[in-house]
């Protein structure tokens, strides 16, 4: 089951194009029965998980927490629609884009991917690039 919510005073992302993009995900990594929740919020929000969860003052573009890290199944996904917009203009890529590159993240660490080494940066950018692809996304 995928839950979405929104709690951007403004900002949105479309809750079709967030199912599909996730979906996408869960069965190209061959795990289409994981409960996800994905939030979408903003700049202040992000910096108090931030600072809650990791011990870091800042805010940050996604967030991803896993119920399981033993399986990497069922979990929450925080995606800064504030990050998306300005990530987006500097990357010259569309609201749209940015948005499901940081869904494809979020959704990768909840499966078990890190990203904290150079080799695990490189093979969760690798599989970012895959799924935005198969969405039709330039990459």
């Amino acid at each position: 089951m995928l839950v979405v919510a929104n709690n951007h005073p403004f900002l949105r992302f479309s809750r079709k194009e967030t199912l599909r993009t996730v979906r996408s995900v869960l069965q190209g990594e061959r795990l289409p029965a994981v409960g996800l929740s994905v939030v979408f919020t903003h700049h202040a929000y992000m910096r108090r998980l931030n600072k809650q969860y990791l011990n870091h003052n800042y805010s940050t573009d996604v967030m991803a927490f896993s119920a399981d890290p033993e399986t990497g199944v069922d979990g929450e996904i925080y995606v800064n629609l504030d990050k998306v917009r300005t990530q987006a203009r500097a990357y010259k890529v569309t609201y749209g884009n940015e948005a499901r590159r940081l869904l494809i993240h979020g959704t990768l660490h909840v499966l078990g991917y890190r990203d904290a080494t150079r080799p695990q940066k490189v093979d969760m950018k690798r599989k970012e690039n895959h799924y935005l692809m198969k969405l039709g996304e330039k990459v």
